[in-house]
């Protein structure tokens, strides 16, 4: 509760914070602000995007037709300049801005809005995770053009977080349709395309990207948004972000004053706060982050169509699939411990898919497992794993020991260190953990295209300011449904309750139904435990103090504004 307050402190300040204005002898132009990513993207093609190292790209460089206020969280205007609802609640349709332009100069229509949905997103073709967020019940929306600034989306029944689902990035037609009609979408906007190629209508667009190295970006010439005083932006003339894969060393590149910005760790804390003045940046605490971090244990049935070989080994599928093994793990994770010692207090348990910070949508009454080594001990014998030959590995009934291999990313160190004292109490229980580290886009690879893994411990980043938007992690088919992604059919009753729920959710207006689905939703999972979750760290983050009109939220973090940041 404290944070919480200090949170509502923090940003009741911010929304009553007057526009910049400017002296005469004062330009708020120019300049560059310096960031770091822990791994090179993946990708330039936002709709096939899975990670955040493509997304965090490709955020400054497309929009949506609506916006999500990074202090309020209420919808906003984009690309859109306002819509209306048809009485039944069916037909929305948008009024585009008529000033916008992509950043090479063509004019932005409702062709694009079309072509962005039909085309792209609708393709079965291309492996669009959006898909499972605008399908309701296995049903498209209907999308028509009126004329060039006008758009209609006709939905098949009512959908609650429609405004907010308007956040898609749109794609410009004129660049991609030939593309698309070659079916080489997938393999468009890559990470070999030349940067000039990639065009948006966001703030800023890629001019230069060296692998390992660095993206470097400049302000879109052709951006649209003004300034409250009426100013062209952004201000800002580029972004260059480094790609430092140790955090220790963004770390060290941040106090040296190569970065701007840094990411803290509750263990950076007390090594940073006493350099604040002296180096002139200041430390921001926000509340708990808005992502997950968990453990996922590979559940797949399906088989590999190359080798006829089953995507996981028939033994470890039968300890995978039994709750008792997955409740018996997240009993042998000591999260209080792992938040003294890594976090230095600053972090939160976890046992929800929602975190805390989302405020109304969170359940705090899901099931908890408490650090308990016997207990994890009883649930796993009664389920048939002991040591029946006493030589400390544990055995399943057919006689088989429990060994496995567990993934996360290189670069991650603070989720390296969980493991380390994760994988120590597996120990204790009789577990054999092979632990291995990937570079974070080959451990994607594992995840969403070969399947080939045991366990990963890995995160989500969370914040979509609505439940129904993780649909593409929790229905049974879909895109990001890790544990057993792209089901035919829900390989259990309550990932078929869950897709229920999803569904029934999704349609239903009155807020306080939708909660009450969310929070059985939340509760299923958390007895069920497909995800098992670790600690939410503390939203904190350290800013030079170089920067004007910088207004961090929780939501947002220090630059969600970035077309009106300035350097003072």
């Amino acid at each position: 509760m404290r944070t919480f307050t200090r949170l509502l402190l923090f940003l009741s300040f911010f929304l009553f914070v007057s526009p910049a204005s400017f002296s005469k002898n004062f330009s708020p132009y120019g300049g560059t602000i310096v960031l770091s990513t822990t791994s090179d993207p993946k990708s330039f093609n936002d709709i096939i995007a899975k990670e955040t190292s493509t997304t965090a790209v490709t955020s400054l460089i497309f929009e949506g037709l609506t916006t999500v206020n990074a202090f309020n969280l209420k919808v906003e205007p984009n690309l859109a300049k306002s819509w209306t609802i048809s009485e039944d609640g069916l037909t929305w349709t948008f009024y585009l801005r008529k000033d916008v332009l992509w950043n090479d100069g063509v004019p932005f229509s409702a062709d694009d809005v079309v072509f962005t949905f039909n085309s792209l997103i609708y393709n079965d073709e291309i492996p669009s995770s959006s898909r499972d967020i605008f399908t309701i019940d296995g049903k498209k929306f209907d999308i028509k053009k009126i004329d060039d600034g006008t758009v209609q989306f006709i939905l098949p029944v009512k959908f609650a977080p429609f405004l907010r689902s308007m956040g898609q990035s749109i794609l410009p037609k004129h660049k991609l349709e030939e593309v698309v009609k070659n079916k080489k979408f997938n393999f468009t906007w890559g990470i070999d395309t030349n940067p000039y190629e990639i065009v948006g209508t966001g703030p800023f667009q890629l001019v230069a990207y060296k692998p390992g190295e660095r993206l470097v970006f400049k302000s879109n010439p052709y951006y649209w948004k003004k300034s409250a005083q009426g100013q062209k932006l952004p201000f800002l003339e580029k972004i260059v972000y480094l790609i430092v894969q140790n955090p220790e060393t963004a770390l060290l590149k941040f106090i040296d004053g190569e970065l701007d910005y840094y990411a803290l760790s509750g263990k950076d804390f007390p090594l940073l706060k006493p350099q604040e003045k002296k180096n002139n940046f200041t430390i921001f605490e926000t509340g708990p982050s808005f992502g997950t971090n968990f453990i996922v244990f590979n559940q797949n049935l399906g088989v590999n169509e190359k080798t006829q070989k089953p995507f996981v080994e028939e033994k470890k599928l039968k300890w995978f699939t039994n709750v008792s093994f997955r409740q018996a793990v997240s009993h042998a994770i000591d999260r209080k411990k792992i938040i003294e010692i890594l976090n230095n207090g600053l972090g939160f348990e976890q046992y929800s898919p929602i975190s805390q910070a989302d405020g109304f949508w969170y359940n705090p009454d899901v099931k908890t497992y408490g650090y308990d080594l016997d207990r994890a001990r009883r649930i796993l014998k009664e389920a048939g794993f002991e040591d029946r030959n006493k030589d400390g590995i544990i055995e399943d009934s057919d006689g088989s020991p429990v060994e496995f291999n567990l993934y996360t990313n290189s670069g991650a160190i603070e989720r390296i260190q969980i493991a380390g004292i994760i994988i120590h109490d597996l120990e204790k229980l009789g577990m054999k953990v092979n632990f291995k580290i990937l570079e974070f886009n080959a451990l994607v690879s594992k995840l969403t295209s070969t399947f080939d893994w045991d366990a990963i411990l890995l995160g989500l980043t969370g914040g979509g300011a609505d439940p129904h938007f993780g649909q593409n992690v929790w229905i049974s088919s879909g895109q990001l449904h890790m544990w057993y992604p792209r089901q035919k059919e829900p390989a259990t009753h309550w990932e078929r309750r869950i897709d229920e729920i999803f569904s029934e959710a999704v349609k239903e207006l009155n807020e306080e139904t939708r909660k009450k689905l969310y929070d059985e939703f939340q509760m299923i999972v958390s007895e069920q435990v497909p995800l098992i979750y670790t600690v939410l760290t503390s939203n904190i983050f350290a800013v030079r103090n170089k920067f004007g009109n910088l207004k961090p939220t929780n939501y947002g973090g220090p630059f969600h504004n970035i077309e009106e940041i300035y350097i003072k």
